[in-house]
This record gives C-alpha cells, sequence and structure tokens, in this order.
C-alpha cells in the first residue's frame, strides 16, 4: 500500500475517531475469493488498536476496522463499543 495513500487514510481515521490518533494500523491484504466471476481488486484491513477510559473510570480496548481499496477509498468502517 502506498504511504501517501496511507497517511490520507490515517488523517480520516484519526478526524473520525480521536481515541486512536498517532496510533499506527496493522494492515492486512484480502484477497478476493477465486468462485466469483467478476475480477475485482484485492483490498486492505486496516486495524487501529487502542484503550478508552469507561464513564465507571476503566480502560476498555477500542478497535477500528477500516476496509480500503489500493487505490485508498474507504469502502467500510467498523468499531467496537
Amino acid at each position: 500500500m502506498n504511504r501517501d495513500l496511507l497517511q490520507a487514510i490515517n488523517q480520516e481515521i484519526y478526524r473520525r475517531f480521536p481515541e486512536v490518533k498517532d496510533k499506527r494500523p496493522r494492515i492486512q491484504k484480502q484477497d478476493v475469493s477465486q468462485s466469483r466471476s467478476i475480477s475485482k481488486p484485492p483490498t486492505y484491513l486496516l486495524i487501529y488498536q487502542s484503550q478508552v477510559l469507561t464513564s465507571g473510570q476503566q480502560m476498555m480496548p477500542r478497535l477500528v476496522r477500516v476496509v480500503v481499496t489500493e487505490q485508498g477509498k474507504i469502502l467500510k468502517i467498523s468499531t467496537s463499543r
């Protein structure tokens, strides 16, 4: 994955989820299943991990999962509570 695209994606995720700011994502390449007749470009899964303080003063892990294309387009974002 291109370094400039990764920086742009990081900025967008940091803007939406400030609790993961300055955390580097774990990157996994996702291959498209061979059983599909339509060829799709591979996507990447970026996983940002952090901890947040709850109202009960306990630390809770926070995960933000982002699926992006090779061109840097964000396809899906999901997060833990």
